[in-house]
């Protein structure tokens, strides 16, 4: 797979991203961490809450990283963040504005594997560091990648319908991105494609029976 950039380059990005915008980085994975606490505390609304934050880290990841950053050094960033904003507007659409988006932790492997991923996201930058890249130059929060292990974790806690919607745009980023580490040695990032494994094989699966799996039902949290 042909790069249109170096791995000096990719990680050079991330340095400039983070040297200006680390305090969105880091409001970013604490407004997550909450939201995610929540949606163990029956009756806080917490489905609502993680759609909305979602919401925010696909539209930032969108606009700040790809179109203001990436595109710097690859002209398909253009694509890629016209993508990750239409993924936004559909968690807007879907788990803010019309409650459908409901997550659901239980105990069954399915909804640990996903809330594995979810507390993978939100260790992500600790992963880099500890696989030998070094602060500024390496991804951290509020960027595509973890925002999408974070999201395929999340749908693994949903209704089967809202992640066959949902889920279409972070299995491409899961794709592209999976691919793209493994020529660019970013380690941490190989979890995608597990991510995205999970993820289509869920979205990809009948329901035992015909009849909807345990937390198929819409129900609010």
């Amino acid at each position: 797979m042909a790069l249109p950039f170096t791995h000096d380059q990719f990680l050079a990005v991330f340095g400039d991203y983070n040297r200006a915008l680390w305090p969105v980085a880091a409001l970013l994975w604490l407004a997550t961490a909450v939201a995610v606490f929540r949606l163990f505390r029956p009756g806080s609304n917490g489905s609502r809450l993680v759609a909305a934050v979602l919401t925010v880290q696909w539209a930032w990841a969108g606009v700040v990283y790809h179109l203001v950053f990436f595109r710097r050094i690859n002209p398909a960033a253009t694509l890629f963040g016209l993508g990750f904003l239409l993924q936004a507007m559909l968690l807007l659409w879907r788990g803010t504005l019309r409650h459908r988006l409901v997550f659901v932790p239980g105990r069954s492997v399915r909804a640990r594997l996903g809330l594995g991923l979810v507390v993978y996201a939100l260790v992500y930058p600790g992963v880099g560091l500890l696989l030998g890249l070094q602060y500024p130059r390496l991804p951290t929060f509020g960027v595509p990648c973890p925002t999408t292990i974070l999201t395929a974790g999340l749908l693994l806690l949903a209704p089967r319908h809202e992640a066959r919607i949902l889920g279409v745009i972070p299995l491409g980023w899961a794709g592209v991105a999976g691919s793209a580490a493994l020529v660019l040695g970013i380690r941490a990032d190989l979890v995608l494609v597990l991510a995205g494994i999970l993820l289509a094989a869920y979205i990809l699966s009948p329901a035992p029976g015909g009849r909807p799996a345990a937390g198929e039902a819409v129900r609010p949290v």
